[in-house]
């Protein structure tokens, strides 16, 4: 799962600090290459092998410049990053989950990139995605790859329970899923308990876990108890595969879904090379994707999510020169073009969305529903905020406690997170 994060990683990650730092590295000398080193979190099966081919060709473009690629855990990242940047030893690029970069801005461990190499391109990314690097003004961040949550489906199961179009709203994706059922014997939808796939029912209802603007916490709200009871009511029903609360849970649904054992579920691009070593999808034209839903509000949408490259503010002059010229280049129109057409995630910036990326259906289906996708409010602590969430929603959707008494409870948690927000 990509979206978690693990706060066992802290004692391992003082081990992977101590060697981590470019700036304390030999290659600080004038006299030989500088040696940088960069914390990539992406997936090391199917994305790592792209970006460690492209850090070859940086380094052989540019002889003054040594990578040291290190594959961290993205489930592990957010703690260790922490941990080592308060011990003046964090590696000099971070791939940064881009609600992590609001969080280390504030601590001063990401270096401000407006007027540096890094930003030269800067007209050339999606203004909301430069937005959402940003923090107080400042950008810390050059925009990697970016992404949201869409209702992924079956085409062929839905044509055999004679669904044309995908649902609009909950409501009918609860109709359609009776008619999978009916005509095919499959379930036809599969549910998330994590508190980032729940996200879209709240904007749906048109609110969402706080107020950043108002300084006040909504989860408990009434709107936000609608959403997550319209959440809740989609583990049950004809159709509607009960609630996982295992910690595969995750994996099931995803190898459910791949296999044609469930005709929908809500999923994000970073699993469209898995979506398509799948017996459901080796036909990649197969495959459907449309906006999530819309709630009772008429509102549709997903968190807008992906990364970012960061730079260590720790690092010397020497190494933050040499990681802003491989931001660049890692970010760049031919980079991500190669990026996207290797892994099959969404560029940042325009000119990258070639005839050869677009064709790719998975990326055209994705590109389709990021205008519903909402950016995340400009709050060092809103990522954790799924944290207290994540504790509750499985209890919820497994009957061990109450929705009211499960919210109750998130609202506690969330207090603590954020002790000037009222309730």
């Amino acid at each position: 799962m990509r979206r978690g994060i693990a706060a066992s990683a802290l004692v391992a990650s003082f081990a992977l600090a101590a060697t981590a730092c470019g700036g304390s590295d030999s290659g600080s000398k004038s006299d030989g290459p500088v040696t940088i080193t960069w914390w990539d979190t992406s997936n090391a099966t199917n994305e790592a092998p792209t970006y460690k081919a492209l850090v070859q060709q940086f380094e052989a473009a540019n002889k003054n410049i040594k990578v040291k690629y290190v594959d961290v855990p993205f489930d592990q990242a957010q703690n260790k990053f922490d941990t080592a940047a308060s011990s003046k030893g964090a590696p000099d690029i971070l791939r940064s989950e881009v609600g992590w970069t609001p969080a280390f801005a504030k601590k001063g461990y990401f270096l401000p990139l407006d007027g540096t190499e890094a930003l030269a391109d800067q007209a050339s990314f999606q203004p909301n995605l430069i937005k959402q690097a940003q923090y107080e003004g400042k950008t810390y961040g050059v925009p990697l790859v970016t992404d949201t949550l869409a209702l992924v489906y079956n085409k062929a199961l839905f044509n055999k329970a004679g669904i044309a179009d995908a649902p609009k709203t909950w409501d009918e994706l609860k109709s359609d899923a009776a008619k999978v059922k009916a005509k095919t014997g499959v379930d036809g939808y599969w549910g998330s308990t994590q508190a980032y796939y729940a996200q879209s029912f709240l904007y749906g209802e048109g609110t969402d876990t706080v107020d950043a603007t108002a300084k006040k916490i909504t989860v408990n709200s009434a709107p936000a108890k609608k959403a997550y009871g319209t959440w809740l009511s989609l583990f049950s029903g004809k159709g509607l595969h009960k609630a996982d609360t295992t910690a595969d849970a995750y994996a099931h649904i995803q190898d459910a879904f791949v296999n044609g054992k469930v005709a929908a579920i809500i999923q994000g691009p970073w699993e469209i090379t898995n979506f398509y070593k799948g017996s459901a999808f080796k036909d990649k034209g197969n495959l459907g994707i449309a906006t999530v839903p819309a709630g009772s509000s008429g509102k549709a949408g997903a968190p807008t999510g992906g990364h970012n490259l960061s730079v260590y503010a720790g690092s010397d002059k020497a190494h933050q020169a040499a990681a802003l010229k491989l931001v660049k280049f890692m970010t760049s129109a031919k980079s991500q073009e190669t990026i996207a057409l290797k892994n099959s995630t969404l560029p940042t910036r325009g000119d990258a969305y070639t005839a050869q990326v677009k064709a790719d259906p998975g990326i055209a289906g994705y590109q389709g529903v990021l205008s519903a996708a909402q950016p995340r409010p400009a709050l060092p602590e809103y990522s954790s905020l799924w944290g207290p969430l994540d504790t509750e929603l499985p209890k919820i959707a497994g009957g061990k406690e109450s929705l009211d008494s499960g919210l109750n409870n998130a609202e506690l948690a969330i207090a603590k997170l954020v002790p000037g927000f009222s309730k």
